[in-house]
């Protein structure tokens, strides 16, 4: 699968916001008091535990920014499986331009590649399936874009990126608009042909009462495997159909044997645990 990049401009914004959140106005008194001006390190930022690495060029711009001098090798970039005590950047440069953009090139790298590792384990899962493991907009405020990329470098797809690219019909629109019915009509006759509806439905009435509506992609929230198995069997491939709702890697292989096309998960953005990586100087 080909992973869009990130746009160079994201990073460099988002880098620039956490290095000054971390810098402030004074700048590491810490390390500036400690390590003289002219000292020159080398240091390695590895891997404490298995897993996939996500958002190596973003640390990296984290001591770019902080020190363009500093010479920066990634020995395992984005997408990369790696074990316990592989190596993803090898630093070389001003020591206190390393140990200053440390933590904010460590909190991108393991939270990202947190994200992407816990991605993996699920695609791992359903391989052998058609279903394909997506996010959702369950996401940090501000890193929806780093997250959802992250997903990408783990094999997953990406659902929706915001409120404004994709209908998405949940069970409150529906409360509001009467029943679901309308709440389809109403969406099709505002938005035109050109823009697929989503429907989310918790029980195979509403379901059938999608299928009947126009839906073109209808989640199935929260069913149990036997009733999405049923819904697939009733919807013979005519829409896309997505299972959402407790997907874990212990639960995964059976919603995906169940023939569903797109599996999405909140937890792979908005719980996955930080893949632990240090840096060390050498």
């Amino acid at each position: 699968m080909t992973i869009s990049p990130l746009s160079p401009l994201l990073i460099t914004d988002a880098v620039t916001r956490a290095l000054k959140e971390d810098l402030g106005d004074a700048g590491d008194i810490t390390t500036n008091a400690t390590i003289p001006s002219s000292a020159t390190s080398k240091a390695v930022i590895a891997t404490r535990k298995a897993g996939v690495i996500a958002g190596a060029d973003i640390a990296a711009e984290a001591f770019r920014l902080v020190d363009p001098s500093i010479q920066i090798l990634v020995e395992n970039g984005d997408s990369a499986h790696v074990k316990k005590g592989d190596v993803v950047l090898t630093l070389e440069g001003s020591s206190r331009g390393i140990l200053s953009a440390e933590r904010v090139a460590l909190n991108f790298l393991g939270h990202l590649s947190g994200i992407a590792t816990a991605t993996a384990a699920l695609v791992d899962e359903a391989k052998g399936t058609k279903a394909k493991i997506v996010c959702t907009r369950k996401t940090l405020p501000g890193l929806r874009a780093f997250q959802k990329y992250a997903v990408r470098c783990g094999g997953g797809h990406n659902h929706r990126f915001g409120l404004y690219d994709a209908v998405m019909i949940k069970d409150n629109h529906i409360a509001a608009a009467g029943n679901l019915t309308n709440a389809v009509n109403a969406a099709r006759t505002a938005l035109g042909h050109m823009v697929k509806i989503e429907v989310e439905a918790d029980r195979l009435e509403q379901f059938e009462e999608a299928l009947k509506a126009g839906a073109d992609v209808i989640m199935l929230d929260n069913m149990a495997p036997a009733d999405m198995k049923h819904a697939v069997d009733i919807n013979k491939g005519r829409v896309t159909l997505e299972a959402s709702g407790n997907v874990t890697v212990k639960t995964v292989r059976a919603i995906a044997e169940t023939g569903v096309d797109i599996i999405s998960s909140g937890w792979i953005t908005h719980s996955a645990p930080n893949l632990d990586l240090g840096m060390d100087f050498i």
